[in-house]
């Protein structure tokens, strides 16, 4: 069970709209198939979430997205691991650990996805487990947001309609709800509504999120973690430049070392070619003895040639 907690609260006349945070953070919570991840996408605008209809276990994991709406810096978890029924225990406590992670220091606002039509015990058992999770003050940030595919007529006589347990979880956070409509994700007009009454909500609380002895214990090990982590990569860091930069220095001695034989070969070589044409001319007096005047010089080239090895022996 967390801990019970309340708002973190700037300093300033309370639900002042210019106290208004410049991101707000909403989580997105409810039963499994309730459309969570779909709502999420419908607020940004954008498919950012996994359908929760997929079973694989990159849907049942705590995603965090950020984006901009209508001039407001949105950040939304989505937490289908958390009321995943399927799912181990220690699976499902480490998704709760995550989403106070991704939505540390704490929440502005905790949407409750709720199917409309039937409130059923599935229904009821993630309205506890919302609370079990954050704490019973957290009612005070919470809307509950009805996703649907009729007219917001219907909806809202199947509300009038609604059994008890349902009324009972209105009354815990202070009738506030809205209806959105995932089929019509371009009726942006929906989601400007849900994000007023979120300022709302957030300015009734003082302008700050909520938080908790656990968030506060999670927000000292992030920044704890964050610098260890930081370190560990300086470090990695440097012994990457390391080896890097012996790699590289291993490749220059190797090629200084070939360059020294090249430069020596070429300096012998050219030894050898000065020293066989100083023959050549040393013995030029013996080619002309070997030749007629009427020789041309051409002749006299290819007989030098049949001599050049006795002269350069």
């Amino acid at each position: 069970m967390a801990e019970s907690g309340g708002s973190a609260k700037p300093k300033g006349r309370r639900g002042s709209i210019d106290r208004l945070p410049p991101v707000f953070r909403l989580v997105l919570v409810g039963k499994t198939g309730a459309g969570k991840s779909s709502s999420g996408n419908t607020i940004l605008g954008r498919v950012e979430f996994h359908a929760e209809i997929s079973q694989s276990s990159v849907t049942r994991q705590c995603c965090k997205r950020r984006g901009t709406v209508s001039n407001r810096e949105l950040v939304l978890v989505d937490t289908p691991g958390l009321f995943d029924t399927a799912l181990p225990e220690h699976v499902v406590n480490r998704e709760i650990a995550k989403c106070i992670n991704m939505s540390a220091p704490g929440p502005h606002a905790i949407l409750l996805v709720i199917k409309a039509g039937r409130f059923t015990s599935e229904d009821l058992d993630a309205v506890m487990k919302v609370e079990e999770i954050f704490g019973e003050d957290a009612w005070r940030y919470t809307i509950i947001l009805f996703t649907h595919d009729e007219s917001e007529a219907d909806v809202q006589t199947q509300l009038l309609a609604a059994g008890s347990r349902l009324q009972e979880i209105l009354r815990r956070v202070g009738d506030r709800y809205h209806f959105l409509n995932n089929s019509q994700a371009n009726d942006r007009g929906q989601v400007l509504e849900l994000l007023e009454k979120v300022e709302k909500m957030v300015a009734s609380n003082g302008g700050g999120c909520y938080t908790n002895p656990t968030y506060l214990q999670v927000v000292e090990m992030l920044e704890k973690r964050e610098v260890e982590l930081r370190e560990l990569y300086q470090k990695k860091l440097e012994e990457q430049i390391q080896t890097v930069e012996s790699k590289y220095k291993r490749q220059l001695t190797e090629a200084q070392r070939e360059r020294q034989q090249v430069e020596k070969r070429l300096q012998e070589e050219l030894a050898e070619v000065k020293r066989y044409y100083r023959a050549l001319e040393s013995g030029a007096r013996l080619v002309i003895e070997n030749t007629v005047e009427s020789d041309s010089m051409e002749n006299i080239v290819k007989h030098h040639k049949t001599l050049k090895l006795t002269l350069t022996s």
